[in-house]
C-alpha cells in the first residue's frame, strides 16, 4: 500500500511540472529585475510568452494524459488478472470457514462441482479437516482426488495487511475470527509419487533363513533319508525364493541369504511366507516337522544396514521361538507366522555356552544385583535367587532389587528374611539399589526382556553391564545395552533357565534348600503344576531341585491361598462370558484380594478345564491398570492376540496391561481383535 501512494505521488509530480516551471520563470526574472531592470523588462515579454504557451500545453495535453494513463492501467489490470486465471498451478480463494469465493480456470476444472466448493471446500476435499485450515503458518496437506495425488498448499492471508493505518476505524470494525482468507494452491504429484514408488519397490532387502530344529529332525532320520529330506527342504527353499523373484545362497547346511526388490518383499507378505507351512508339511520319515524362521532388514540406504537389520530381525524371530518371520524396517518390527507349538531344544549347549560367559563376567565385576519385572511372580523371584547362589559361589556381593513383593512371594521370602545363612541386605528397594549401583556392578534382569516391565527400568540406565535371561518371546522393545541375552521360548520358566545355567557355571556350587524350594515353586507356578509348556528339560531342572533337597510339602504349604481368592475365582467363573463358542471371558473382583493378578492368572488357568474352550481371558484391575490374563492349549496362539495389546508372552501363556480403559471397553477390546484375528488367520 506504502509503494502504491509513492507511485501515485510521482505520477502526480510528473503531470503538474509545467506549472512549477512556470513560477520558477516568474521568480527567475523578477531577480533579473532587481539586479537589472531594463534587462528584466527586455526579458518579460519572453518569460511571459514562455509561461502561456506551458499553460496552454498544460491544460490541453492534462486530460489527454490522463485518460491514456487511466486506459494502461485497465488494460495492465486485466492482463494481469487474465494471466491470474489462466496461471498453470490451480489457485483458489476461500473464506475463512473454507467456502470457495474465487478459483482460476484450472482449478475450477478440477473441482468441477462449484456449488459444493461454494458451500465448503471440504466437500470436495473430504480428507483435509477444518481443524487443519492454517492460523499464521503455511500448511500442506497430501491428498488424492479422481484418481490423481495432490500437494496442497493453504496459507491464511489477513485482511488488515491489505489497509493503510490511516484506516483504523475500518480494522476496528472488523471481526478478528472473519478478517481472514485462505489462499489455496494444488499441485500434482501424481507422477511424482510414481517415481517415488517405483524408487522404493526396486530397492534392495536382505534376508536371512534359518534351519530352527535342523539338527534335532536329523538325529531321528535314517542316513538313507537325511539326503532326501535335505535335497527337498534345500529346492523347496531356492524354488519358492527365484520364483518371487529373488537370488538365494546357502551359506551352511540350515543357514540360507536371500536378496531381492523391495517389491518383490511385498509378494511375500501378501502370502503370509506360506514358504513356512511348505516346508513344515516336509514328511518322509521324519517325526518333527522342519520350522524356519526368516529375518528380513530393510533400509533405504545401504545394504550393510539392511543386513544388520536382517540379523536383528533373526534374533527376535529366534527369541520369539522360531517358526516365523520377522522384518525390520526403519526401528519398526512385523512378524508373520509363530502360530504353531514348538519343539522343545533337548540340546544344553546354549546353556553351558552362557553359563561360562556369565562366570567371566561374574569375576570380573565388583558386585551383582538381580531384578525381575514389577509384581514378581515365584518364577521370577526363584530366578533371582538362583543367580543370588551362583554369585555367592563366586564369592561376591549380590542384592536382590525387591521393593514391594506380592503375596504370592512373601511366604517364601520370608524364610530369606532373618536368616543366619543369609545377609541382611539380600533385599533391597529401588532406591537402595540406584544409590548402590556403580560402573562395576553386573545387573542381571530375569523373566523379562521389556525395560518398561522391570521392577526398576532407571537402573537400567545406570547400569553399565546388563544381563538378561527370559522365558518369554521377545517382542521389538528390548533393553538396549545387553552384554548377554538369554532368552529361550523352548523353556518352562526362568527358573528351569537359571537352574540348566548352575549346572555349568562351577563344581563347587551347592544349593540350599530354601533356594532349591524357591525355584521348584517358580516351575510349579509357571507350568500350572508341570501341565503348560512342561518337557524333558523342565523334568530334569526339576529333578536337580529335588535332588538338592526341595521339600515339595513345605512348597505346598507355601502355595496355599486364603478363602477370599477361592470365593473371587468362583464368582469370575460363574460370570464368565463365552465368546464364539470358544474364548472365555471374564473379570476379576480384587476387593480383598492380597495377590489380583496371580489371582487373575489362576482363574484364566481354571477357565480351560470348561469342554470346548480354546483360549480363556481374565481382566483384572490393579494399581489403576487392567491386567489381561490369556490362556490357552495347543489350538490358538493367545501371544500375538496380547501383543495387539502391547503384552506379550507364550502361545498358551501370555497377558498385557491396559490403562485408562474401563473393564467393559477392556472386554469389547479383546472380543474385536479375536474376531479380527480369527477372520484373518492369524491365530
Amino acid at each position: 500500500m506504502k509503494k502504491k501512494n509513492k507511485n501515485i505521488r510521482a505520477i502526480k509530480l510528473y503531470v503538474q511540472w509545467p506549472i512549477l516551471f512556470s513560477v520558477l520563470m516568474l521568480i527567475i526574472n523578477l531577480v533579473v529585475v532587481l539586479c537589472d531592470i531594463k534587462i528584466g523588462i527586455t526579458i518579460a515579454p519572453c518569460c511571459i510568452a514562455y509561461i502561456v504557451m506551458l499553460l496552454i500545453m498544460y491544460y490541453q495535453r492534462t486530460a489527454r494524459f490522463h485518460s491514456v494513463v487511466v486506459k494502461y492501467a485497465t488494460n495492465y489490470d486485466k492482463i494481469q488478472n487474465r494471466l491470474l486465471k489462466n496461471l498453470d498451478v490451480p489457485y483458489a480463494i476461500l473464506d475463512y470457514e473454507g467456502a470457495l469465493l474465487w478459483g482460476n480456470q484450472f482449478f475450477m476444472d478440477i473441482v468441477e462441482n462449484e456449488k459444493a466448493a461454494k458451500r465448503s471446500i471440504l466437500n470436495i476435499f473430504s480428507d483435509i479437516r477444518a481443524s487443519e485450515f492454517p492460523k499464521d503458518k503455511m500448511v500442506e496437506k497430501h491428498v488424492i482426488y479422481k484418481d490423481v495425488s495432490y500437494k496442497i498448499v493453504m496459507r491464511r492471508i489477513f485482511v488488515s495487511e491489505l489497509f493503510d493505518k490511516e484506516d483504523k476505524d475500518v480494522l476496528a470494525s472488523l471481526d478478528d475470527k472473519k478478517n481472514s482468507l485462505i489462499a489455496m494452491y494444488l499441485y500434482d504429484e501424481t507422477e511424482i509419487k510414481r517415481y517415488e514408488k517405483e524408487n522404493k519397490e526396486q530397492r534392495i532387502v536382505v534376508g536371512l533363513i534359518d534351519i530352527d530344529n535342523y539338527e534335532e529332525v536329523f538325529e531321528s532320520v535314517d542316513e538313507t533319508k537325511k539326503v532326501v529330506i535335505s535335497a527337498l527342504v534345500e529346492r523347496k527353499i531356492t524354488k519358492y525364493m527365484q520364483n518371487m523373484g529373488g537370488i538365494i545362497k546357502r551359506l551352511e547346511k540350515d543357514k540360507y541369504i536371500v536378496i531381492l526388490k523391495r517389491k518383490d518383499l511385498k509378494k511375500l507378505q501378501e502370502k503370509k511366507f506360506s514358504i513356512l507351512e511348505e516346508v513344515r508339511s516336509i514328511t518322509i520319515g521324519n517325526d518333527m516337522s522342519l520350522t524356519l524362521s526368516i529375518g528380513i532388514g530393510v533400509d533405504e540406504d545401504t545394504l550393510l544396514v539392511a543386513y544388520e537389520a536382517a540379523r536383528a530381525a533373526m534374533d527376535l524371530a529366534l527369541g520369539r521361538g522360531g517358526d516365523q518371520v520377522a522384518i525390520k524396517e526403519n526401528g519398526n518390527v512385523t512378524y508373520f507366522g509363530g502360530k504353531n507349538s514348538k519343539v522343545e531344544k533337548n540340546t544344553k549347549v546354549k546353556s553351558r555356552v552362557k553359563a561360562h560367559a556369565l562366570k567371566e563376567i561374574f569375576i570380573a565385576k565388583d558386585d551383582v544385583m538381580v531384578m525381575g519385572h514389577t509384581i514378581g511372580d515365584l518364577d521370577c523371584f526363584g530366578a533371582s535367587v538362583g543367580i543370588y547362589r551362583i554369585a555367592k559361589t563366586l564369592q561376591k556381593r549380590v542384592h536382590i532389587v525387591l521393593d514391594k513383593p506380592s503375596e504370592s512371594v512373601k511366604p517364601f521370602m520370608n524364610r530369606f528374611i532373618n536368616n543366619d545363612d543369609y545377609e541382611d541386605d539380600m533385599f533391597i528397594s529401588e532406591d537402595e539399589a540406584l544409590d548402590m549401583i556403580t560402573p562395576n556392578t553386573v545387573l542381571v534382569v530375569v523373566d523379562v526382556s521389556r525395560p518398561s516391565y522391570t521392577e526398576c527400568p532407571k537402573l537400567l540406565e545406570k547400569a553399565k553391564t546388563v544381563m538378561v535371561i527370559d522365558h518369554h518371546r521377545q517382542s521389538g522393545d528390548v533393553i538396549d545395552n545387553m552384554v548377554i541375552s538369554y532368552i529361550d521360548p523352548y523353556s518352562s520358566s526362568a527358573c528351569e533357565m537359571v537352574v540348566e545355567v548352575m549346572q555349568y557355571v562351577d563344581d563347587k556350587l551347592k544349593i540350599k534348600s530354601l533356594e532349591s524350594d524357591a525355584m521348584y515353586a517358580g516351575i510349579i507356578v509357571d507350568t500350572n503344576n508341570f501341565v503348560t509348556k512342561t518337557g524333558v528339560r523342565t523334568f530334569e531342572a526339576a529333578a536337580y531341585l529335588r535332588k538338592n533337597g526341595a521339600d515339595l510339602i513345605k512348597i505346598r504349604k507355601d502355595l496355599r491361598t486364603d478363602l477370599k481368592d477361592y470365593s473371587a475365582k468362583a464368582e469370575a467363573i460363574k460370570n464368565v462370558e463365552i465368546f464364539l463358542d470358544q474364548f472365555a471371558i471374564t473379570a476379576c473382583d480384587t476387593k480383598g484380594l492380597s495377590s489380583p493378578t496371580t489371582v487373575g492368572a489362576q482363574i484364566a488357568d481354571e477357565l480351560l478345564n470348561i469342554a470346548g474352550i480354546k483360549a480363556s481371558f481374565v481382566i483384572t484391575p490393579y494399581n489403576n491398570k487392567l491386567y489381561i490374563s490369556a490362556r490357552s492349549i495347543d489350538e490358538v496362539n493367545v501371544q500375538l492376540i496380547m501383543e495387539k495389546f502391547g503384552g506379550g508372552g507364550h502361545m498358551t501363556v501370555a497377558g498385557a496391561q491396559i490403562e485408562d480403559k474401563s473393564e467393559d471397553e477392556a472386554r469389547s477390546m479383546i472380543k474385536m481383535k479375536v474376531a479380527e484375528m480369527l477372520s484373518n488367520d492369524e491365530i
